[in-house]
């Protein structure tokens, strides 16, 4: 799997959190080597000076945050 396809599959619930397990919303993949690691918004903001400019892919997703959840009519 090459970086870019790693980083067009968006996240989802169950990606975790490298750090602390809460949900993933950031996902670095590392330029060297081509792994990933995941992080909560938090977490992101805390290692992005440092860790971005080594990443091939910066994917964020912290826009969900703020995002309403869309629910289905009851009719």
């Amino acid at each position: 799997m090459t970086a870019t396809s790693v980083a067009t599959r968006g996240l989802t619930a169950l990606d975790r959190c490298d750090r602390c397990g809460a949900q993933a919303y950031v996902r670095a993949v590392l330029e060297t080597s081509g792994g990933e690691l995941l992080f909560c918004g938090h977490h992101a903001r805390d290692v992005e000076a440092k860790l971005r400019p080594m990443s091939a892919e910066w994917q964020d997703e912290t826009g969900k945050l703020h995002e309403k959840p869309a629910f289905a009519d009851e009719d």
